[in-house]
């Protein structure tokens, strides 16, 4: 586990895209191609704006989506499709990019997606800390045994108002009551996992990662199972902790 800490969001971002080039020059190196898992997210914005600046061969990486709302048209502004499409995807030229489609026949397209996840493995998970502690929208308490690669999860109200309080969402009734996740047991089989994690309002969440063992109750504990795990905080998210 690698723990870096940054003055702010801004600064915490693009230390961690430096990074994730790094990642990806590397794999891309020694296998011709580097394959991605991206979060979105109000806490996201910095780290993506400076991301797609890094010197990457873009046109040798594939982009996996991490999470969607069900029922969800593209159109609307809390769709994570549109969120990575405008800012990631338009503005890189990707080798392929795959995304998490809630609409339609939303078992079909899992499985859809899930036959192209398993033709290879990832590289690197961008995987960002909710304010309750869910990886994805595996929400507490997470199952931690699922072995498929996503699946339908139900949200709690505390990761609805997380996103009513980011404005993606008037209210908590306008949030939708399900989303396709990818679960735990995928998220880990990412060769390196980047936690982008800023602002004062992720500060409980960091502490119970960092404090707690991994249990269900707080999912992003899981992370630091992983060999090739680093969290990027800033100064308000590390206000409850303290390094050593």
């Amino acid at each position: 586990m690698k723990i870096v800490v940054e003055k702010n969001a801004e600064l915490l971002g693009l230390a961690a895209a430096r990074n994730a080039a790094a990642i990806l020059q590397a794999a891309i190196q020694t296998n011709g191609c580097a394959r991605i898992v991206l979060s979105t997210g109000a806490s996201q914005f910095e780290f993506l704006s400076a991301f797609i600046k890094q010197d990457v061969d873009w046109s040798k990486v594939e982009m996996f989506h991490l999470d969607e709302y069900v029922g969800l048209p593209e159109t609307h502004i809390a769709s994570f499709r549109k969120y990575l499409k405008e800012r990631f995807v338009s503005q890189v030229p990707l080798k392929a990019a795959y995304f998490v489609n809630g609409e339609g026949d939303v078992e079909n397209n899992i499985a859809q997606l899930s036959q192209e996840l398993l033709k290879a493995p990832v590289d690197l998970g961008l995987i960002g800390i909710g304010e309750n502690g869910h990886i994805a929208f595996n929400d507490p308490p997470a199952d931690l045994e699922d072995a498929s690669c996503y699946k339908v999860v139900h949200l709690n109200d505390r990761c609805k108002q997380q996103q009513v309080n980011e404005g993606w969402f008037a209210t908590l009734d306008d949030v939708p009551e399900c989303a396709i996740s990818m679960t735990v047991q995928q998220i880990l089989k990412c060769r390196h996992i980047i936690s982008v994690v800023p602002n004062e309002r992720k500060a409980e969440a960091v502490k119970n990662t960092l404090a707690q063992s991994p249990n269900a109750m707080v999912p992003a504990t899981q992370l630091k199972t992983h060999p090739n795990w680093s969290l990027y905080i800033d100064s308000g998210a590390a206000s409850q902790i303290i390094l050593y």
